[in-house]
């Protein structure tokens, strides 16, 4: 049985049978229980299971579904270059900690923290493993004894995804959470009233995920960072998505605030995710009073949350990128940004194509719709990026099947059922996987 199940799908045999024993231990107590399937029976609902265990199994994957920074399909792709130098890196040795010019032991992560200081405008950065940790390690060095409240506006006490919630990342940081102002209105003055002795920062949240308009106020940064200098108190800002560019010059969508922005307007310290607008690795970022960022990195804490090698390299090279692009404003090297940048001509020419090149039948089922894109990823979320689409209505079987079958072929492919239809919105889809979406649409229609 094991040998049959390791030609269906091609695993380690020794994965294959710890899992066929595991499985055979669940109906044993099923029987015992009372129950009386047939070994037919048995071996076909085991070679199911281990049919959806082998598909967990990381592998590529055509996002069709227009959501540019696709959180369950990995966030922001990699740039090329970035990904060649991560090989280059990761199949050999590097300079992690080694002073390449005298021979003794170096910094790690000097060349990054320098380079993201000059994208960021900043006096100093550094970088851990994700923006969550930078809270953290942020609030754990600024929250010390008695002196831990830290002043928060009640709009902004968000949940960042997967049930983390910025009341429990205070929580496990050690801080006490102080809450003013209303849910849609908090004003100058209801920062200044919480102001006490223990007071250690006050903290901004970007709501990245979501928006709330209507009977709204809240302070301008530079008034709300004024009164924090006053107190010498530090202003920390969470912005969440990390976009390094105008993107209201990029598409007909929303401008999503920026760190520099930021730090201009008065901000102590910034933190932002790496792999959403930023387009880079999983990794947090930290940046601004260069005071602030040496105590954060002379935390104990630190060491635990660190960047190794892969993540340093993919974020140095995602970091040079923008700085080569700096004097020209492109987005070349950036595929999150080149998704949100491109033209509607070129995608609508290009599903064209992808028709034109189908069998009579399999065109019958298919046409070109406008449709809509998003970000994702927890940002903008009232930005609608115009698109275009593949709709499939399939005849022979239902769009669920078509759905699933293209998901499980040889190249995984997702995209979105919207009613009868089964639409594959290019705009997520790279030029080059054109040639699989033909080749999966043959065989499926």
């Amino acid at each position: 049985m094991v040998k049959a199940l390791c030609l269906q799908c091609p695993l380690p045999r020794a994965l294959v049978t710890t899992f066929v024993q595991r499985e055979l231990y669940q109906w044993r107590q099923k029987i015992l229980s009372g129950a009386t399937p047939s070994r037919v029976e048995i071996e076909k609902e085991i070679a199911a299971s281990l049919k959806t265990f082998a598909a967990s199994r990381l592998q590529p994957v055509i996002n069709a579904t227009g959501v540019i920074i696709h959180t369950n399909l990995g966030r922001s792709p990699l740039g090329r270059e970035a990904a060649n130098t991560l090989t280059e890196i990761a199949t050999g040795y590097c300079n992690l900690e080694f002073n390449l010019p005298d021979g003794a032991r170096g910094k790690r992560a000097g060349y990054l923290e320098t380079a993201l200081a000059s994208l960021l405008e900043a006096e100093a950065a550094t970088a851990v493993n994700n923006c969550a940790a930078a809270l953290v390690l942020t609030l754990r060095h600024l929250c010390v004894g008695d002196k831990n409240e830290v002043i928060v506006s009640r709009s902004e006490l968000v949940e960042i995804g997967g049930g983390f919630r910025i009341p429990e990342i205070l929580e496990t940081s050690g801080a006490k959470l102080v809450e003013v102002g209303a849910t849609n209105k908090t004003n100058l003055n209801d920062y200044a009233k919480a102001i006490t002795a223990n007071t250690a920062m006050i903290l901004k949240v970007h709501r990245s995920n979501f928006y709330i308009g209507g009977f709204t106020e809240e302070p301008e940064v530079s008034d709300l960072a004024k009164l924090a200098h006053e107190h010498q108190l530090p202003l920390v800002e969470d912005i969440g998505s990390g976009a390094m560019m105008n993107t209201d010059e990029l598409a007909p969508i929303d401008h999503e605030p920026t760190p520099q922005q930021a730090l201009r307007n008065g901000i102590d310290l910034v933190c932002f995710s790496g792999d959403k607008l930023l387009g880079g690795p999983q990794s947090g970022i930290i940046a601004g009073n260069k005071e602030l960022v040496a105590g954060i990195k002379k935390e104990p804490f630190f060491r635990a949350v660190r960047c190794d090698k892969l993540i340093l390299t993919v974020l140095q090279e995602c970091i040079d990128t923008y700085l080569a692009n700096k004097s020209s404003g492109g987005t070349f090297g950036v595929p999150a940004l080149e998704f949100i940048s491109e033209n509607v001509a070129t995608l609508r020419e290009r599903a064209e194509q992808i028709i034109s090149r189908l069998p009579g039948s399999a065109q019958s089922c298919c046409e070109v719709v406008e449709t809509i894109a998003r970000t994702g990823g927890g940002t903008m979320p009232k930005s609608e990026i115009p698109s275009v689409a593949i709709a499939i209505s399939p005849t022979k079987i239902s769009v669920n099947r078509l759905a699933t079958l293209l998901r499980t072929g040889d190249r995984a492919i997702v995209g979105v059922v919207v009613e009868s239809q089964l639409r594959l919105d290019l705009r997520t889809v790279f030029a080059h996987q054109d040639d699989c979406l033909v080749e999966a649409l043959e065989q499926v229609l």
